[in-house]
């Protein structure tokens, strides 16, 4: 990593919008269909207040090696290092005339004094200086954890290894409640899923023009959405009702519109501004100052995750001022917890003793078996199916399960703990910070797990199925 700038990196910086924009819809930017007021936080306050900005390069990245970017980093004017700063990240570089927004919110009050960090995709050259290969899509429109832990080990330590023009540190809050990020396009969705996976490093979202959309399975972030237990983040969308880069990877306004939806059906703190322009930052920088305003409201209060309509978490969390604490770690785990976590079996046969469900080696199919008088199975078929959005199946994608007395199948994966109903389909998703869940217990009304080699424990109003006890009836969920 180095702070001087190549100039390669310094075309990329002036080509971002059109990066940023595919050639088709540029276009667009021109039938947006109103005219913003002036919001005072465009005009460009004094030269001495305004933040500095140390421009840096990445060039080493382990995570994404061979890849070549520019950083920015904004330094606000009033930083003293006394205690640490709040921070935005934004991808694709300085969007909305961020800077200057940002020297005017903070000089005003009307967002904590923030360092901001303006990070680009990397692309990959050859020993020539000629564009090899755009990294762009595969940072951005990934469903998993890749780029927020980039973020976390290689971009912001790099932040945080340099001075101000003052010699003083750069220092930045690792509390989540301190931290916002944001970004257009492919880097909106970006901002999105890096506080959806790791909302312990962000809880407020300004996603502008989101590609939520069939690229890297961005679509199915809805159903993601409403199934899985809500979680501590403000989110901010904007689209323009025209935005449709490529129709062959969907709409981008109907799938906002459908984040949206589910947004609000998980119990989200979450607004939505749509326009009828098409896939621009046009639209987006205007709202950007009242997002910022809206995202950080009530600072220094943290971001509280909501309650969700979705039935099958109610039932098994409680709701309203009934509903169970979260995940509670263990740090004495009884023996009996111990060894059920320390073998975890793919494998669990139904409280009435006449089915069994088999993980799928290779696959996020667990196959089902009815079992004969005789202990013979038969009519094998792959039964129940799990979300897998970072397409990870290698080995076994149910790593670990068991059912409940009414006949719902909890299962480790990767994603956290799914729940399926009697006729395979999840219906909700418990997830720990460090999402990842490598095996189960469940005995009585505590739910176990383990992830990252510690224990967890969750109490839910559903009690664990015992296999030693024998079978017992189950209530029929019908053919739904």
């Amino acid at each position: 990593m180095t702070c001087s700038m190549r100039n390669k990196i310094a075309l990329l910086s002036a080509l971002i919008l059109t990066l940023v924009l595919p050639s088709g819809l540029r276009g667009q930017e021109m039938v947006h269909n109103a005219s913003y007021p002036s919001d005072p936080a465009f005009v460009p306050v004094a030269d001495s207040l305004k933040g500095v900005i140390i421009d840096c390069q990445i060039d080493n990245s382990k995570i994404y090696p061979n890849t070549v970017r520019n950083v920015k980093v904004y330094i606000p004017h009033g930083y003293d290092a006394s205690r640490p700063a709040c921070l935005l990240v934004c991808m694709d570089g300085i969007l909305f005339q961020a800077t200057t927004v940002l020297d005017n919110l903070i000089l005003r009050g009307e967002m904590p004094l923030a360092i901001g960090v303006f990070v680009q995709s990397g692309t990959t050259y050859d020993e020539n200086g000629n564009v090899v290969r755009y990294n762009r899509s595969n940072e951005f429109d990934r469903m998993d954890g890749t780029f927020a832990r980039f973020l976390e080990t290689e971009v912001l330590p790099l932040a945080e290894s340099l001075k101000t023009p003052e010699g003083l540190p750069v220092t930045i809050s690792r509390d989540a409640k301190d931290r916002a990020i944001t970004g257009a396009s492919s880097s909106g969705i970006a901002a999105f899923t890096a506080a959806w996976e790791r909302p312990d490093l962000f809880s407020r979202v300004y996603s502008s023009v989101g590609t939520y959309v069939s690229m890297r399975g961005g679509n199915d972030y809805p159903a993601l959405v409403r199934k899985t237990e809500p979680k501590p983040i403000r989110i901010f969308l904007q689209d323009g009702m025209k935005d449709a880069w490529n129709p062959l990877f969907g709409e981008w306004w109907e799938q906002n519109l459908l984040m949206e939806s589910a947004l609000d059906f998980a119990g989200y703190e979450e607004i939505a501004h749509w326009d009828r322009g098409g896939h621009s930052v046009y639209h987006g920088t205007q709202m950007f100052p009242d997002a910022m305003r809206w995202l950080w409201k009530g600072w220094p209060e943290p971001v509280k995750a909501g309650e969700s309509r979705n039935d099958m978490l109610q039932s098994l969390l409680g709701k309203g001022d009934e509903r169970e604490v979260s995940w509670q770690l263990v740090e004495n785990p009884s023996r009996e917890v111990m060894e059920r976590l320390s073998k975890p079996c793919t494998e669990a046969v139904y409280p009435t003793g006449k089915m069994v469900a088999v993980a799928e080696e290779n696959s996020a199919w667990i196959m089902n078996s009815i079992i004969m008088p005789d202990g013979s199975r038969r009519a094998q078929e792959q039964f129940y199916y799990l979300h897998n959005p970072d397409n990870s199946c290698k080995g076994y994608v149910a790593r670990d399960m068991a059912f409940d007395t009414a006949g719902n199948l909890f299962v480790a994966t990767p994603t956290g703990v799914q729940v399926c109903d009697q006729n395979g389909r999840v219906r909700a998703i418990l997830t720990l910070p460090s999402r990842s869940v490598d095996a189960l217990a469940f005995i009585g009304n505590n739910l176990y797990v383990s992830s990252g080699g510690r224990v967890y424990v969750r109490r839910l109003k559903h009690s664990g199925y015992d296999p030693s006890r024998g079978p017992i009836e189950v209530k029929s969920q019908g053919q739904g």
